[in-house]
């Protein structure tokens, strides 16, 4: 009898040791996953959520609430929506309230139309690629801004631009040679994450600090001829306006990075979702598009670009709405693009309704208008206003330098951290500027993401914070920035 136990028990071990290979848990599940990182919802805004908790619950802290700046979240920031696009998401959500007469004329105009794309109800599916009516919207948008013509059938309506940049880069995941993708350096983590997650290999490029995060050739050369040694190198991303630098590209610098990938072959990714958030005077926003056209030089040449509602003045980060353009590409692919996108069977239509506000917006002489304009630049010209509060301030503080808030919604400061600082860091097993941002939000309750979880050039430390926190929030924010910088200097002085 005891034998035949032992058997048993022999049995449901061995049975147990075989489960462990078959079943999922952290030996068993897919690699590229587990090299997937996204500092932006990362370790110390986890640290913070939990803070937050603390002080919920009556723990004492230095201070009575954690300032979030750690993403470009512009309405959990106190950003209001805007009124013409919340009443047409509204009337389409309950149409009921079309025949009540509560909305201006033009919103319920809009909404019976939407309605009638969706057999008159946004929670039907849409056409995979979108409603054929928003992308004809979307396309005389593109054509009214850059004076060239757009094909409402480059377009894809997408859950943000997030998704139609991974709908893109998985195009050139490949089982016979890893692909490779030249991006930023500072980055935003969406590529690098997701070039992980699809086995490819990231070649990155450095911005130049220097020369205000511009793009130098000779830095895209260089990173071309390293990556080309390990990778086949198939695809260039640049973000402009940037995150998470705030810098704004030149014309000039758009044109040679064009010239770029039409001598070395590349497809260009332009991610164009801050377009509407320039700041500096003097600086403008070109899309690689005009400029490629501009150059007579779009016959062979391969893009993608990408538009949001979450950023600009919309801020409707949680509705999902974004589109891509593609240029360049033939049936066969478009075919291939549209078959992924028919997978997820297309995207979200609250999503595709904001961003038809967004690229269609009232025209003077019609109802919403008047209110369109006055919400729509008093959101744009508050955040100039942050971008150049923000700009001045930090470069007040002794051991930070900032480049200016030309565009987008972040500031990318450099912290001059002496070599104890750094060695203490190492001790811990951290990155210095990791370090300083945990000290920071344990001690002010401030949240910024370290630079070390956007990559950056060696031997640099930074944080990224944004312009979104309400201007008295700002002030406070900077205000402890400078007392705790002064303070963690001391400590760690040389």
């Amino acid at each position: 009898m005891l034998l035949c136990s032992r058997a048993i028990q022999r049995s449901i071990v061995q049975t147990r040791k075989a489960s462990a290979l078959t079943s999922l848990n952290i030996d068993t599940v897919n690699p590229l996953v587990k090299d997937v990182e996204y500092a932006v919802r990362g370790p110390i805004v986890i640290r913070a959520s939990e803070i937050e908790a603390e002080l919920a619950n009556g723990v004492k802290k230095p201070f009575d609430k954690v300032i979030k700046s750690n993403i470009g979240d512009c309405q959990a920031m106190g950003q209001k929506p805007i009124s013409f696009i919340r009443q047409v998401v509204a009337g389409c959500a309950h149409p009921e309230l079309l025949d009540m007469g509560v909305f201006p004329a033009d919103v319920t105009e809009r909404c019976r139309e939407f309605l009638d794309g969706v057999r008159g109800s946004i929670g039907c599916y849409s056409e995979s690629t979108g409603i054929a009516s928003i992308r004809k919207n979307v396309a005389n948008f593109i054509e009214s801004r850059d004076g060239y013509p757009c094909d409402p059938n480059n377009l894809i309506l997408t859950n943000g631009a997030s998704s139609s940049v991974k709908l893109i880069l998985e195009m050139f995941i490949s089982s016979k040679e890893k692909s490779g993708a030249l991006i930023p350096i500072p980055q935003y983590p969406l590529y690098s994450a997701t070039i992980s997650e699809f086995g490819m290999q990231q070649v990155g490029y450095y911005l130049s600090e220097e020369n205000d995060w511009s793009i130098n050739i000779s830095e895209l050369k260089r990173a071309l001829e390293e990556g080309r040694k390990t990778c086949n190198p198939r695809v260039l991303c640049i973000i402009n306006p940037g995150n998470p630098t705030g810098q704004v590209a030149s014309y000039n610098n758009i044109k040679e990075i064009i010239q770029f990938c039409i001598d070395e072959e590349l497809v260009l990714m332009a991610d164009e979702v801050y377009q509407d958030n320039v700041y500096r005077e003097g600086s403008k926003f070109h899309s690689f598009k005009k400029v490629l056209f501009d150059m007579n030089a779009e016959e062979g040449f391969q893009m993608a670009s990408f538009h949001s509602t979450s950023k600009g003045f919309m801020g409707e980060c949680g509705l999902r709405g974004g589109y891509v353009e593609v240029i360049g590409l033939d049936q066969d692919i478009h075919y291939q693009l549209n078959k992924l996108q028919s997978a997820q069977l297309g995207s979200n239509v609250v999503g595709q309704v904001v961003m038809d506000c967004v690229v269609n917006q009232p025209k003077k002489g019609d109802a919403s208008y008047d209110l369109f304009i006055q919400e729509k630049m008093g959101v744009l010209k508050s955040l100039d206003a942050r971008a150049k509060f923000v700009y001045k301030r930090l470069n007040e503080i002794e051991g930070i330098t900032c480049n200016e808030v030309a565009g987008a919604m972040y500031a990318f400061p450099r912290i001059h951290l002496s070599e104890k600082a750094i060695a203490a860091a190492a001790s811990l097993g951290q990155a210095a500027d990791f370090m300083y941002c945990l000290a920071l939000l344990e001690e002010t309750g401030i949240c910024v993401i370290p630079g070390s979880g956007f990559k950056q050039e060696p031997g640099t430390y930074h944080f990224r914070m944004t312009i979104l926190p309400p201007m008295d929030d700002l002030k406070v924010f900077l205000d402890k920035l400078s007392v705790f910088h002064t303070q963690f200097m001391e400590k760690y002085s040389d």
